[in-house]
């Protein structure tokens, strides 16, 4: 599997990330879109802090196994690959067994800066966040430094990362992960209340 070096830093303000960026030099390689994806996990794949995943990325569709060995720059191991077909995808895991758990919708806009992806992520019920991933952490830390981000306020992991910061009550059993659906247009679900 390949490791993820990446970092996030919570509650952004994208259109002042957006100048930075640009001042920069970066490159908008994908705007804004909405990316769908679903999220398979086997009792097996949940022991081991596991998912697979299909998103429709808007460009393209990928199939992932993703697997969280510590909340750290490089904790995220993952295996990748690019399929044709989102909804046949999908269609195939649940033949084979594994029928998805959750659908749930984000938005995101990728930038590029040098051999750095920066990603700007809105998901539903959730403060504006952004992703630095690169090949090493010093990079990481610099490309911080230059959107004049605190290395101090870095956190790691997947989404549930954030969704624990904002709503502080969520226990490590509950996840986004166990709601049918998390889509935009849906009110806040009784899982995030208090």
């Amino acid at each position: 599997m390949d490791s993820e070096i990446e970092v996030k830093f919570l509650d952004s303000n994208h259109d002042e990330i957006r100048k930075k960026l640009v001042t920069l030099g970066a490159v908008c390689e994908q705007p804004m879109r909405l990316m769908r994806r679903v999220m398979i996990a086997s009792p097996d794949m949940t022991t081991n802090n596991a998912f697979v995943r299909v998103r429709d990325e808007g460009h393209r569709v990928t199939m992932t196994y993703k697997q969280f060995d510590s909340l750290s720059v490089d904790g995220a191991k993952e295996v990748e690959i690019i399929v044709s077909d989102f909804d046949k995808a999908i269609a195939l895991l649940a033949a084979a067994g594994l029928p998805h758990v959750s659908f749930q919708e984000s938005k995101r806009e990728t930038w590029k800066y040098g051999d750095v992806e920066i990603v700007l992520d809105e998901w539903p019920w959730l403060k504006p966040y952004i992703e630095i991933e690169s090949h090493s952490e010093a990079i990481l830390r610099e490309t911080a430094a230059a959107l004049g981000l605190n290395w101090d306020d870095a956190v790691f992991g997947d989404v549930m990362v954030a969704y624990r910061v904002e709503y502080p009550h969520l226990t490590e059993k509950n996840t986004v992960g166990n709601l049918p659906n998390v889509k935009f247009a849906d009110p806040v679900p009784d899982l995030l209340q208090p």
